[in-house]
């Protein structure tokens, strides 16, 4: 296990600025920031937070795209032992007003340099100018916010990241520094980080993937991250071409974005690129062999969760696979599969990921009885995922417990069906759902991102790949599926079919 020396996250920057304060730590707008830089702006955002009367044990919401702005204020809400409740501003004024109540915010603060998103929210939040710090604008104080107690040493929580809602309500995960600096330093370490990469930052830092395994991860091996305040499929593969980078990790749409610019490539793209990663969705086996084309690279692939900080396993450098498994549980993280009376199932059947380690939550906040329900006796987190482990015991998940469809009496597994609507050279990506009948079955609904396909076409398509009960009833195009901030496809949000 990979045991970090921090007890908080700002001390993974005190240590690059001490230790190589020249270096290069984030790119923004073509501007370089030093360790030493991103250090000295990270105290001036500490007395700023200080003049603004936030306390330890504060929440402070951050509504914000990837920015230098950002990052300094995460970290300077961990040296003031604050908690940071980082937020994309693409979210709706009506979602940011719920996280904020949540979260019991003591100030929320609108960076609005990278966003215009982020300035029209300050705007109809009559937010102020913070006169020394041009691009930040700060809300009223939140008088009615009350700290929460103050853990010792890395236990104490370091930030609370809402959960992108695929199946229902968003939930506050609380994520402490020990969590966090675990996840980094394993990332770094399973990535074979060096301070010579350079970094893709593309994945919003509101959410866990990016914030952990991107931005903590690249900075905890005194690495450079290159941050893009969203993900734009040109510049990223003009940075790739332009061998800007040696490291690219990001969700299976954002590969699918990159494949369709690229697509009439006879050769791999020749680039500085040693490692490219996929997770936050679960990849289809058609575009994992596309990529590795494209690249001349494996396609690494793993799993997480934000209740998990978020790395639950992962593929390893020296041992790419072929399938689409999500790899072995990363070092000082143990799985269970669990069948529906809460026993282990017979070894290569499907039930329940559970998942114990030093990355997983406190809990729920503001949430007793969901915290209850995910965290089980004996320190499990019961993640709601189904999965499978192979003879080598790496993992293959199934789709969310939720998301299961009963048909006829047999279970069918979502990400079966996208999987062969996937492999289709017309279809983008895909959605699969069960719709409750009078009847008390389930029928599967199919959404479909697709260029020039029709229902026929993919029915015979899905004929011969398909069990008859694994078969759409309906299936349904959409221009673009609904999704989050980091890509992940929100089932939640598609119509009602």
């Amino acid at each position: 296990m990979q045991s970090s020396p921090f007890l908080r996250i700002s001390d993974i920057l005190r240590h690059g600025a001490f230790h190589h304060p020249g270096a290069p730590a984030l790119v923004e707008d073509g501007r370089t920031w030093s360790y030493a830089e991103l250090a000295r702006e990270t105290d001036a955002y500490a007395a700023l937070l200080r003049d603004l009367d936030v306390r330890a044990g504060d929440r402070v919401m951050l509504v914000a795209e990837n920015s230098v702005a950002q990052v300094a204020l995460l970290f300077a809400a961990a040296a003031i032992d604050a908690w940071s409740v980082c937020v994309n501003a693409r979210l709706s004024e009506g979602e940011l007003a719920t996280l904020a109540q949540h979260s019991g915010a003591r100030r929320v603060l609108y960076l609005v340099h990278a966003s215009p998103d982020a300035a029209g929210h300050a705007a109809r939040a009559g937010a102020t100018d913070c006169a020394a710090h041009p691009g930040i604008l700060a809300g009223p104080c939140n008088e009615e916010c009350l700290p929460e107690p103050v853990d010792a040493g890395a236990a104490h929580v370091a930030a609370l990241v809402y959960t992108t809602g695929t199946t229902g309500q968003p939930k506050g995960v609380m994520l402490s520094h020990a969590s966090l600096l675990f996840v980094a330093a394993t990332s770094s370490r399973l990535r074979g980080l060096t301070p010579d990469d350079r970094a893709y930052g593309g994945l919003p830092i509101s959410h866990v993937y990016g914030l952990t395994s991107v931005l903590l991860g690249t900075l905890y091996a005194g690495a450079c991250l290159q941050l893009a305040p969203r993900f734009d499929a040109a510049r990223l593969l003009a940075a790739i071409r332009a061998g800007e980078l040696t490291i690219v990790q990001g969700v299976p749409a954002m590969y699918a974005r990159l494949l369709a610019l690229a697509k009439g490539d006879a050769q791999p793209i020749a680039s500085t690129l040693r490692f490219c990663y996929a997770g936050g969705s679960p990849l289809d086996p058609v575009l994992k062999r596309a990529v590795e084309r494209m690249f001349g690279l494996p396609l690494h692939n793993g799993y997480g969760l934000s209740e998990s900080a978020p790395t639950v396993s992962q593929t390893r450098l020296d041992a790419p696979r072929a399938d689409t498994s999500v790899g072995m549980p990363i070092p000082g993280v143990v799985v269970r599969i669990v069948g529906k009376q809460g026993l282990d199932v017979a070894p290569g059947e499907p039930g329940e990921l559970w998942v114990r380690g030093p990355n997983l939550m406190r809990g729920y906040y503001r949430d007793a009885a969901a915290t209850e329900a995910a965290l089980r006796p004996g320190g499990w987190l019961a993640t709601g995922d189904l999965a499978r482990q192979g003879p080598d015991g790496a993992l293959f998940l199934l789709g969310r417990t939720k998301e299961l469809i009963i048909r006829s009496g047999f279970n069918v597994y979502p990400v079966e069906v996208e999987t062969a609507l996937n492999a289709h050279p017309n279809v983008v990506q895909s959605a699969v759902i069960g719709r409750p009948l009078p009847d008390g079955e389930e029928e599967v609904i199919a959404f479909v991102e697709a260029r020039g396909a029709t229902e026929a076409v993919l029915a015979d398509w899905l004929r011969p790949r398909l069990a008859p009960y694994k078969r759409p009833a309906r299936i349904v195009f959409m221009d673009a599926l609904p999704a989050a901030p980091s890509g992940k496809i929100l089932k939640s949000r598609l119509p009602p079919g």
